[in-house]
């Protein structure tokens, strides 16, 4: 499961005249190639914000898409829509992707995985959308982690995508924050 992969976000910054850094959509696919090659999964689910907005569909984010997806034609795709993949709408039919709504609950498990986080009856519910983040230490010796984020059966995944920001999050009571740093995760 990946969240928030935001596909063109930095060249529909750039059309709208911001000045933003390139190859962004081209790490990101390079970064799931190599969890793909590592980890050899049948399927993979975007957790909403695949595409940022109408337009990552601008011919080089369709190019490097297209390279990526023949690079993976036997994979497996779903995305469970969120609100940027309402905007920017589907992807292309050639990308062979699975497009739900949420909550899609998973057949045979205690998973509904969503875009936006929220209880599901019965099960636990991994979304994304906030993109979470937490801050470890003080002052000059401080650093913003993403972050998984559980409370009350809703697991919030931290964004795949290298240019989306972060937002930080806070715990309280019943609440769970696990860190990552480089390759580790832990609970802080």
């Amino acid at each position: 499961m990946v969240a928030d992969l935001h596909l063109g976000k930095a060249a529909s910054f750039r059309r709208l005249g911001v000045p933003v850094p390139e190859g962004t959509t081209a790490g990101n696919l390079n970064q799931l190639t190599a969890l793909i090659e590592a980890f050899q999964p049948l399927r993979l689910v975007f957790l909403g914000d695949f595409l940022h907005s109408r337009h990552a569909h601008a011919e080089p984010t369709l190019d490097a898409m297209a390279q990526w997806r023949q690079r993976h034609a036997a994979l497996s795709l779903t995305l469970v829509r969120g609100n940027h993949d309402d905007r920017a709408g589907d992807p292309p039919p050639w990308f062979d992707i699975q497009c739900v709504d949420e909550p899609w609950p998973i057949a045979g498990t205690d998973l509904a995985l969503c875009h936006h986080p929220q209880p599901v009856p019965g099960k636990l519910a991994v979304a994304g959308h906030w993109h979470p983040s937490v801050v470890i230490g003080r002052g000059f010796e401080r650093a913003r982690l993403p972050c998984f984020h559980l409370k009350d059966s809703v697991l919030v995944a931290p964004a795949f995508g290298v240019f989306t920001g972060t937002h930080p999050v806070t715990r309280d009571d019943g609440t769970r924050i696990f860190a990552i740093a480089a390759d580790r995760v832990a609970e802080v």
